[in-house]
């Protein structure tokens, strides 16, 4: 999102691995360039540090920091790590104005009020821990979801045999951290819808200041989400395992002057590697050299751009290597189970060897560097359970989707840095491949 390319092309394919990010300019560079104060209120799992931003209010998992936080700030973050990362049965304490994502939008609002007018525009990252465990939410959130009310997921624990090793791991030392592991699913999952609508809430408090203050017409705001959770799908909470469609397809809003309203989803297909160049384009710079997402500005405002570009998203997942198995000899101990944390799901066995995956239409392939190979047809089976890779039905289909996969893998080769002296690179000014029909 930061810099507009893969992690491939950053080197960062770890949440440790923030100092080894490769690139030469990210979308914080771009906006102090161009004269907008900057500024980051809440989660920070990325490069950036304090001093690259005039503003900077850090929230976590388990909540705040330092010294400038109320007593009862304090006594709820202390009450986040005290639940390991796991689900609460009871609604959290001390009421709402203690959630991160109301701390956040406070936080938010106060900044933007002490920017001396006329000083400029400015640029905010207003990042929430929410939804994400550790699950809990304070009435009236926590009772809004009865978890005996909710739909059942559309596949359960019986499901891990057909997924493979990556998935029966997670659930493996989730059991291992919790003895309630399965009796938490149910109220993790009320507790997530309920952390979604108090930021919905909070989102809201939000576009009332923006009214309030008469910065609604000029701000565009963009609403997304860094990955999705199981949620209780295939028996599992948080993340880790793979590219499934309940973790790599998130929400993507854009409002602002300019923008074309819709009541329906746009169909093109897009990916977080594709807003830092938007929004270059949306203020009026270039893109970036060594950028590799393509700019949604001409989609978002009605213009015409080639269909063929936005017809297929790409993904990337592991850290490299072979992939870790069962019999491995490898500690849980070190690298996934933790007292503190009860368990970390992103740890070696989850992130191992390297999977990249194509979505394009109804159709996903994910393919490794061992040539395994999956393919699903994701209106007929949303939870990919039914792999027709290699299926002779499907012949013509995954031939096609190997193709797609193959070109974008290429796409995303680094371009940095640029050849030298008398070879000129060449690129669109959208960073698109496809040409206009």
């Amino acid at each position: 999102m930061l810099t507009g390319r893969y992690p491939s092309a950053t080197h960062a394919r770890t949440n440790h691995n923030g100092e080894d990010a490769f690139f030469e300019t990210d979308l914080y560079e771009v906006m102090r360039r161009q004269g907008y104060r900057t500024a980051l209120c809440g989660k920070n799992h990325s490069h950036l540090a304090a001093d690259r931003m005039d503003y900077y209010f850090p929230l976590g998992h388990h909540g705040g920091y330092g010294k400038a936080r109320t007593d009862d700030e304090v006594a709820f973050d202390e009450y986040l790590a005290s639940l390991r990362m796991r689900a609460d049965f009871d609604p959290s304490p001390f009421g709402v104005e203690v959630q991160c994502p109301y701390r956040a939008v406070t936080a938010a609002t106060n900044w933007i009020d002490g920017i001396p007018a006329g000083t400029g525009p400015f640029f905010l990252w207003l990042s929430f821990p929410e939804p994400h465990n550790p699950y809990q939410a304070p009435e009236p959130y926590f009772s809004m979801f009865p978890p005996e009310t909710l739909p059942a997921t559309l596949s359960d624990q019986s499901a891990l045999e057909t997924k493979g090793f990556k998935y029966q791991w997670l659930r493996h030392i989730g059991e291992t951290a919790f003895h309630d592991y399965a009796e938490q699913l149910p109220r993790a999952r009320s507790n997530y819808l309920g952390m979604l609508r108090l930021i919905d809430d909070e989102v809201r408090r939000f576009f009332d200041y923006l009214d309030a203050k008469g910065l609604r017409d000029n701000t565009i705001v963009v609403f997304l989400s860094d990955h999705g959770d199981y949620v209780g799908e295939y028996g599992l909470v948080r993340k880790g395992a793979e590219l499934p469609e309940v973790l790599i397809r998130i929400p993507v809003l854009v409002v602002g002057p300019g923008i074309v309203a819709s009541d329906r989803p746009h169909s093109a297909h897009v990916t977080t590697a594709d807003i830092m160049p938007t929004l270059c384009e949306a203020i009026g710079t270039d893109i970036p050299r060594g950028v590799q997402g393509r700019s949604l500005w001409p989609l978002l405002t009605g213009k015409e751009y080639p269909d063929e570009e936005f017809d297929r998203a790409y993904a990337e997942h592991g850290f490299g290597g072979l992939h870790y198995a069962a019999d491995d000899d490898y500690d849980a101990y070190k690298d996934g189970l933790h007292p503190a944390i009860g368990f970390d799901e992103l740890n070696g066995w989850s992130q191992s060897g390297t999977m990249r995956a194509i979505r394009s239409g109804d159709w996903k392939l994910i393919f490794d560097m061992q040539e395994h190979g999956q393919l699903y047809n994701l209106a007929e089976d949303p939870v990919e359970l039914h792999d027709l890779f290699d299926h002779p039905d499907h012949a013509d289909v995954q031939s096609k989707m190997l193709a797609k996969l193959l070109g974008w893998t290429l796409r995303v080769q680094d371009p940095l840095p640029y050849p030298r002296r008398r070879y000129r690179f060449k690129s669109d000014k959208r960073n698109y491949w496809s040409p206009y029909r």
